[in-house]
């Protein structure tokens, strides 16, 4: 069993890290809030008072925070953890950010000879405390094999996707993938209200032929067809509007670096700002669906 430095115990790393103690590891935690530090030890960690302390003496450090700049000051600013931790401590960072700074963070951790990956993650806040996520891993073969058992102990599903930054690529483009086909689905159903079309016969219709696809038949967004889907609950969030505009944010970036046309992105980031600046930042996003019925 390991020694697991954590940093960032929000809805996602809490019950990451929880799970990570469930498997036997020893692991020490900081968040900038207390309440998450607090039920943090419940769960079985050790919280602890800075980060430095979280990232000392361990063999693996794991961090979960919001942004690139984040990343960057943590591990890189004025005394950043790259100059403290342990020689030989492996690096996962689990942030979802963007391309550049993963790379750019990677590049800097190997110049000080440590191992380091961007494992970022999918499956939300439900996935992370059933301990079923994704992991869409970017770094190098050894570095990733390191990486792999702690991971196997938060998800179910490790993919090696490349080199450093690509795990952050692989997550920005299924999102993309992702934040478009909700809005085709939604589009679907608002125009079927229209026409008279039952939720349920569409749903039969669709999951069984051409129109079949994740957000449709895992996550519906009207009640009734898919009782698990936050639909049935009043949207209430299981992956944020304001996270996957985030997301759609990160990869209209790195189009724009990387010289891709992306049309259908940039338009799905536009509708979920526009969702977004109407209050409903912390609604599921599939929740969007109330906000083309309005303008329908």
């Amino acid at each position: 069993m390991a020694t697991i430095g954590f940093i960032g115990l929000g809805n996602m790393g809490g019950p990451m890290a929880a799970n990570l103690v469930k498997a036997g590891h020893q692991v020490k935690g900081f968040d900038l809030m207390d309440a998450a530090k607090s039920k943090f030890v419940e769960t079985g960690g050790t919280a602890t008072g800075t980060a430095a302390e979280a990232s000392a003496e361990v063999d693996v450090l794991v961090t979960m925070l919001p942004a690139g700049r984040h990343v960057r000051e943590l591990y890189t600013g004025a005394g950043g953890l790259l100059e403290t931790v342990a020689p030989k401590t492996l690096l996962i960072d689990c942030s979802t950010i963007d391309v550049a700074t993963a790379r750019e963070v990677a590049a800097a951790a190997a110049g000080q000879g440590l191992d380091m990956v961007d494992a970022p993650v999918s499956g939300g806040v439900g996935g992370a405390e059933a301990g079923t996520l994704t992991f869409m891993v970017g770094g190098e073969d050894q570095a990733f094999e390191r990486a792999r058992p702690i991971l196997e102990a938060m998800g179910k599903t490790i993919v090696h996707a490349g080199g450093a930054g690509n795990g952050q690529a692989a997550k920005i483009c299924n999102n993309m993938v992702l934040g478009i086909s909700m809005i085709a689905v939604c589009e679907a159903f608002a125009l079927a209200e229209k026409l008279g079309l039952d939720h349920q016969k569409l749903f039969d219709i669709s999951s069984k032929a051409s129109g079949q696809c994740w957000s449709l038949t895992t996550y519906c967004p009207v009640p009734g067809p898919v009782p698990t889907s936050p639909a049935n609950r009043d949207y209430k969030a299981g992956f944020t509007a304001a996270m996957m505009l985030k997301d759609l944010r990160l990869a209209q970036e790195a189009s724009r670096e990387a010289g891709a046309a992306t049309p259908l992105g940039k338009h799905a980031e536009s509708l979920y700002a526009e969702f977004e600046e109407g209050g409903q930042g912390a609604t599921d996003f599939s929740g969007i669906i109330k906000m083309l019925r309005a303008q329908g």
